[in-house]
Protein backbone atom coordinates (compact mmCIF):
# COMPACT_ATOMS: atom_id res chain seq x y z
CA UNK A 1 0.00 0.00 0.00
CA UNK A 2 1.65 3.30 -0.98
CA UNK A 3 1.45 6.29 1.23
CA UNK A 4 0.75 9.87 -0.53
CA UNK A 5 3.59 11.90 -0.20
CA UNK A 6 2.76 15.45 1.14
CA UNK A 7 4.46 18.16 -0.96
CA UNK A 8 7.26 20.49 0.43
CA UNK A 9 5.56 23.61 -0.95
CA UNK A 10 2.07 23.81 1.33
CA UNK A 11 2.61 26.07 4.38
CA UNK A 12 5.01 28.56 5.48
CA UNK A 13 7.80 28.35 5.98
CA UNK A 14 8.78 27.85 2.55
CA UNK A 15 11.52 25.07 2.15
CA UNK A 16 12.23 25.51 -1.02
CA UNK A 17 13.32 29.28 -3.09
CA UNK A 18 10.66 30.94 -4.57
CA UNK A 19 9.87 29.27 -8.21
CA UNK A 20 11.19 26.39 -7.78
CA UNK A 21 8.20 24.17 -7.75
CA UNK A 22 6.62 26.46 -10.56
CA UNK A 23 5.34 24.75 -13.87
CA UNK A 24 7.04 26.43 -17.07
CA UNK A 25 4.37 28.58 -18.54
CA UNK A 26 3.58 29.71 -21.91
CA UNK A 27 4.47 32.59 -23.35
CA UNK A 28 2.26 33.91 -26.67
CA UNK A 29 4.64 35.77 -28.97
CA UNK A 30 4.03 38.66 -31.55
CA UNK A 31 2.22 37.50 -34.55
CA UNK A 32 4.29 40.45 -36.40
CA UNK A 33 7.45 38.06 -38.24
CA UNK A 34 10.77 38.25 -36.09
CA UNK A 35 9.03 40.09 -32.97
CA UNK A 36 10.58 38.25 -29.75
CA UNK A 37 7.93 40.08 -27.45
CA UNK A 38 4.88 38.64 -25.73
CA UNK A 39 2.05 39.25 -27.93
CA UNK A 40 -1.12 40.21 -25.06
CA UNK A 41 -2.61 42.94 -27.76
CA UNK A 42 -5.10 41.13 -29.68
CA UNK A 43 -6.48 42.63 -32.90
CA UNK A 44 -8.91 41.73 -35.20
CA UNK A 45 -8.24 39.98 -38.51
CA UNK A 46 -10.93 40.90 -40.58
CA UNK A 47 -14.42 43.25 -39.82
CA UNK A 48 -16.40 41.08 -37.72
CA UNK A 49 -14.53 37.86 -37.66
CA UNK A 50 -13.81 36.02 -34.54
CA UNK A 51 -9.93 35.30 -35.21
CA UNK A 52 -7.23 37.30 -33.95
CA UNK A 53 -3.88 38.20 -34.45
CA UNK A 54 -1.81 38.91 -31.39
CA UNK A 55 0.65 41.51 -30.97
CA UNK A 56 3.42 43.33 -28.88
CA UNK A 57 1.62 46.64 -27.52
CA UNK A 58 4.36 48.71 -30.46
CA UNK A 59 2.65 46.12 -33.31
CA UNK A 60 -0.44 46.29 -31.92
CA UNK A 61 -0.35 50.35 -32.49
CA UNK A 62 0.90 50.00 -35.60
CA UNK A 63 -1.58 47.80 -37.00
CA UNK A 64 -4.60 49.87 -35.20
CA UNK A 65 -3.00 52.75 -37.03
CA UNK A 66 -3.67 51.69 -40.50
CA UNK A 67 -7.11 49.69 -39.73
CA UNK A 68 -9.50 50.81 -42.15
CA UNK A 69 -13.12 48.99 -40.90
CA UNK A 70 -14.50 49.21 -44.53
CA UNK A 71 -11.12 47.75 -46.15
CA UNK A 72 -12.79 45.45 -49.25
CA UNK A 73 -16.62 47.10 -49.19
CA UNK A 74 -17.48 48.62 -52.45
CA UNK A 75 -17.80 52.31 -51.87
CA UNK A 76 -21.53 51.97 -51.85
CA UNK A 77 -21.69 49.55 -49.72
CA UNK A 78 -19.24 51.22 -46.96
CA UNK A 79 -21.41 54.03 -47.14
CA UNK A 80 -24.37 52.41 -46.66
CA UNK A 81 -22.85 50.56 -43.86
CA UNK A 82 -21.17 53.71 -42.10
CA UNK A 83 -24.97 55.35 -42.38
CA UNK A 84 -26.40 52.03 -40.71
CA UNK A 85 -23.65 52.49 -37.80
CA UNK A 86 -24.48 56.20 -37.63
CA UNK A 87 -28.23 56.00 -36.85
CA UNK A 88 -27.85 53.45 -34.80
CA UNK A 89 -25.42 55.08 -32.08
CA UNK A 90 -27.05 58.20 -32.73
CA UNK A 91 -28.38 58.41 -29.70
CA UNK A 92 -25.66 57.49 -27.74
CA UNK A 93 -23.47 60.27 -29.22
CA UNK A 94 -26.94 62.91 -28.83
CA UNK A 95 -26.23 61.33 -24.61
CA UNK A 96 -22.99 62.02 -24.33
CA UNK A 97 -23.11 65.54 -25.69
CA UNK A 98 -26.17 67.01 -24.68
CA UNK A 99 -26.63 65.54 -21.22
CA UNK A 100 -30.24 66.11 -19.43
CA UNK A 101 -31.81 69.02 -21.53
CA UNK A 102 -31.46 70.45 -24.54
CA UNK A 103 -28.52 71.30 -26.69
CA UNK A 104 -26.03 73.43 -25.73
CA UNK A 105 -23.88 75.99 -27.57
CA UNK A 106 -21.92 73.36 -29.85
CA UNK A 107 -18.85 72.81 -27.54
CA UNK A 108 -20.46 72.46 -24.34
CA UNK A 109 -23.53 70.38 -23.05
CA UNK A 110 -26.42 72.19 -21.58
CA UNK A 111 -25.60 71.61 -17.89
CA UNK A 112 -22.06 72.80 -18.73
CA UNK A 113 -24.34 76.39 -20.20
CA UNK A 114 -26.19 76.40 -17.02
CA UNK A 115 -23.26 76.38 -14.28
CA UNK A 116 -21.69 78.81 -16.89
CA UNK A 117 -25.17 81.01 -16.54
CA UNK A 118 -25.24 80.46 -12.44
CA UNK A 119 -21.68 81.84 -12.43
CA UNK A 120 -21.96 84.53 -14.45
CA UNK A 121 -19.84 83.98 -17.42
CA UNK A 122 -20.38 83.37 -21.11
CA UNK A 123 -20.16 79.80 -22.94
CA UNK A 124 -16.49 80.84 -23.77
CA UNK A 125 -14.74 81.06 -20.54
CA UNK A 126 -11.55 79.46 -19.97
CA UNK A 127 -10.81 77.49 -16.86
CA UNK A 128 -8.85 79.93 -14.89
CA UNK A 129 -12.05 82.35 -15.43
CA UNK A 130 -14.17 79.75 -14.23
CA UNK A 131 -12.35 78.89 -11.30
CA UNK A 132 -11.91 82.50 -10.45
CA UNK A 133 -15.54 83.50 -10.76
CA UNK A 134 -16.25 80.16 -8.18
CA UNK A 135 -14.04 81.19 -5.71
CA UNK A 136 -15.36 84.72 -6.00
CA UNK A 137 -18.71 84.27 -5.82
CA UNK A 138 -17.96 81.20 -3.43
CA UNK A 139 -16.39 83.68 -0.89
CA UNK A 140 -19.45 85.82 -0.46
CA UNK A 141 -22.15 83.00 0.43
CA UNK A 142 -19.83 80.89 2.17
CA UNK A 143 -22.21 79.18 5.38
CA UNK A 144 -19.04 80.51 7.40
CA UNK A 145 -19.05 83.88 5.98
CA UNK A 146 -23.00 84.12 6.64
CA UNK A 147 -23.69 81.18 9.16
CA UNK A 148 -27.22 80.69 9.67
CA UNK A 149 -28.60 81.74 6.40
CA UNK A 150 -30.46 78.73 4.58
CA UNK A 151 -29.91 81.04 1.31
CA UNK A 152 -26.53 81.55 1.43
CA UNK A 153 -26.07 77.74 2.31
CA UNK A 154 -28.36 76.73 -0.41
CA UNK A 155 -26.23 79.38 -3.07
CA UNK A 156 -23.20 78.04 -1.81
CA UNK A 157 -24.32 74.26 -2.67
CA UNK A 158 -25.24 75.51 -6.17
CA UNK A 159 -21.82 76.98 -6.88
CA UNK A 160 -20.17 73.96 -5.46
CA UNK A 161 -22.33 71.78 -7.94
CA UNK A 162 -21.68 74.23 -11.08
CA UNK A 163 -17.94 74.24 -10.52
CA UNK A 164 -17.82 70.85 -9.88
CA UNK A 165 -19.65 70.01 -13.18
CA UNK A 166 -17.29 72.24 -14.96
CA UNK A 167 -14.14 70.75 -13.62
CA UNK A 168 -15.48 67.52 -14.53
CA UNK A 169 -16.18 68.78 -18.39
CA UNK A 170 -12.97 70.11 -18.51
CA UNK A 171 -11.10 66.89 -17.04
CA UNK A 172 -13.09 65.34 -19.73
CA UNK A 173 -11.70 67.61 -22.48
CA UNK A 174 -8.48 67.46 -21.74
CA UNK A 175 -8.34 63.41 -21.76
CA UNK A 176 -9.67 63.31 -25.31
CA UNK A 177 -7.68 65.91 -26.16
Amino acid sequence: MSRARRSNDWGFPRWRGYGSSREATTVRLCDRHGCEEPGNCPAPKAPNSPERWFFCQQHAAEYNAKWDYFEGLEKAEAEERAKAERAESAGYAEASHYGWAGSGDGSRSADEMRALELLGLESDAEFNAIKKAYRARAKEVHPDVKPGDEEAARQFQSLQLAYEVLRQAEERREWNG
